[in-house]
């Protein structure tokens, strides 16, 4: 399943076809087996309240996400072998590395989910 990420405070597109990792299996795969995300990709990790990008070959923006989709904690250029994680977050979307900032998505921002068809 794909989603598309919306950001109804800014009223900007975060992600047009981003992965969902929403079972066990999915989530310990996480982008691992990756070698990076393209404008327009993601992973939206659900249940979830930290990651790790150990084994990662590259760098990512991270958002932390209440149950209401509203973001806790940005965590921009979020680099290989680091950790971080939000004890209010009930998820995160992982994006490509820059997408915080070109969106402007700041803790508050309600997102919107919608599945690609």
């Amino acid at each position: 399943m794909k989603i598309r990420v919306y950001n109804r405070t800014k009223n900007v597109e975060i992600a047009s076809a981003a992965d969902v990792a929403n079972t066990s299996e999915k989530r310990r795969e996480g982008l691992l087996k990756r070698a990076g995300l393209a404008s327009g990709e993601g992973l939206w990790i659900t249940p979830c309240e930290a990651v790790h990008c150990f084994f990662m070959k590259f760098t990512i923006d991270v958002l932390f996400l209440n149950r209401a989709k509203q973001v806790v904690k940005a965590r921009p250029s979020l680099k290989p072998w680091r950790i971080s994680g939000a004890l209010r977050a009930h998820s995160v979307l992982e994006l490509p590395e820059g997408m915080i900032a070109a969106t402007g998505t700041t803790a508050g921002d309600e997102l919107v989910f919608e599945e690609v068809k």
